[in-house]
């Protein structure tokens, strides 16, 4: 049977504005700071409902509600930090934010100066609400369970609002809440014989739904037939947005961080020179089109738009303020990975509808996955086609493949043999929850490449 989802009434929600909340705990810590002393403070808060589904049943329901302080005292360039829980209990939260920077006042003696400590010399306050009304869960769900009945539908919505909020002795106030669900599901046929989609946004569509469930039925039918095994080789391919999402999942370990091209670490690193990708390609991190904060955890405000690929070439890079001061560059706001969090790709001229059609004959890459690098310096990248990946011929899919690895350079993907962009593109939301829901996106068309190397 379906397990029901808990009644919004019957959560054991904490009341009042978590706004609000977090306002009063850094007005207490403005009151307990002494001469000298400077504070930052940042909150990260959710209230999810997370339901997995199996079989196409409801079998493990689940809501979230948690908040995380992060205080971090800094005198005469020695700073610590402290990360509590609140309790939703304003007397007891209070005292214990007193009892962190206590303990904090103790332990700064102890430390060493930080060179590389930077800190805002501008007040940047903001105050940020998106997304929603969304329906409720059971709701969410149940449209869910209806478009796949009948069908082996395996799958996880994540859905709720995210809060994260900055605080400073300087007065600045940043607040961020966003309201965004994200549903990831596979049909399966047998063994490892699946359809893997996903929907996710901040405005929730059932009709997206049903298109997005009926596209994964016919391709359903496709994996059924008998797959086709491939020999090693070059073929013509189409990565779909979800596949170029992994090639994006794996730049973002560093490939446009500013300490890596510093240090000549980037896997980017020859495009400081000479080396390009097709003048199409433009890449920029885009607060603007994600759903990641206009701020970071050290208080610095954050451009809306950040170029990192324009014509080709490198025009930019993610650079935290600890980079910044290393290595005497210009901070931009980036998290202390100096990894994208909202990744956008523009989009071309090649209509998604058409994609099957212009490859002609050649591979319908939907999913990949194990990623990594080959070779670093070359950013050759190798993985494996994962879920329906197709053989096509004259624009219709045939059959579906063996798995097959690829290894090939992100400078032949999407330099010498890109062929076509979509004009349309996919927001995709970043599906770990470990820990809590992450506020990273990637929005990404879908690639033509004229051949993709297969070793095996």
């Amino acid at each position: 049977m379906n397990a029901p989802l808990d009644a919004p009434a019957a959560r054991d929600v904490h009341t009042g504005s978590i706004e609000d909340s977090f306002e009063t705990l850094a007005g207490e810590i403005d009151r307990s700071l002494k001469a000298g002393e400077r504070y930052t403070v940042t909150l990260e808060a959710e209230d999810s409902d997370f339901v997995r589904m199996n079989r196409g049943r409801i079998r493990q329901p689940g809501f979230v509600a948690q908040r995380y302080l992060t205080l971090q005292l800094v005198r005469d360039g020695r700073h610590a930090k402290h990360t509590l829980t609140l309790t939703g209990r304003p007397s007891e939260d209070r005292a214990r934010v007193r009892d962190a920077l206590a303990n904090l006042r103790a332990v700064l003696p102890e430390l060493a100066e930080d060179p590389h400590l930077l800190l805002p010399d501008v007040v940047s306050s903001s105050r940020v609400n998106r997304g929603g009304p969304l329906p409720s869960a059971a709701e969410m769900v149940e449209e869910v369970l209806a478009a796949g009945e009948g069908l082996d539908l395996v799958g996880l919505l994540a859905t709720g609002s995210v809060q994260r909020a900055f605080a400073s002795s300087e007065g600045q106030r940043n607040w961020h809440s966003i309201a965004s669900f994200n549903l990831q599901w596979s049909l399966y046929h047998r063994a490892d014989k699946a359809v893997k989609s996903s929907y996710a946004g901040l405005a929730w569509d059932a009709g997206e739904l049903r298109g997005r469930m009926s596209l994964a039925q016919d391709r359903l039918v496709l994996v059924s037939r008998r797959p086709r095994a491939l020999t090693p080789g070059r073929y013509r391919a189409y990565l779909a947005p979800s596949a170029l999402e992994e090639i994006a999942g794996l730049l973002a370990w560093g490939a446009f961080s500013g300490r890596a091209l510093a240090t000549r670490q980037s896997a980017l690193s020859r495009m400081q020179e000479s080396a390009r990708l097709d003048p199409r390609v433009a890449m920029a991190e885009d607060f603007e089109a994600g759903v990641a904060p206009g701020f970071q955890s050290e208080g610095f405000a954050r451009p809306a738009r950040v170029p990192l690929i324009e014509g080709g070439a490198l025009v930019g890079s993610l650079v935290s303020p600890r980079t910044a001061r290393e290595f005497a560059l210009t901070a931009n706001g980036a998290n202390a990975h100096e990894s994208p969090e909202a990744l956008v790709m523009n989009g071309g001229d090649l209509r998604a509808n058409d994609a099957l059609a212009a490859l002609d004959t050649g591979l319908a890459v939907g999913n990949l996955w194990y990623l990594n690098y080959s070779d670093r310096n070359e950013c050759r990248i190798t993985g494996m086609t994962r879920f329906a990946t197709f053989w096509v011929e004259n624009g219709t899919i045939v059959a579906p493949i063996e798995v097959l690895r690829f290894d090939d350079t992100l400078f032949n993907l999407l330099g010498a043999n890109l062929e076509a962009i979509t004009a349309e593109r996919e927001l995709l939301l970043e599906s770990n929850t470990y820990g809590g829901r992450q506020l990273t996106s990637a929005t990404l068309p879908g690639v033509l490449v004229k051949q993709m190397n297969f070793t095996l």
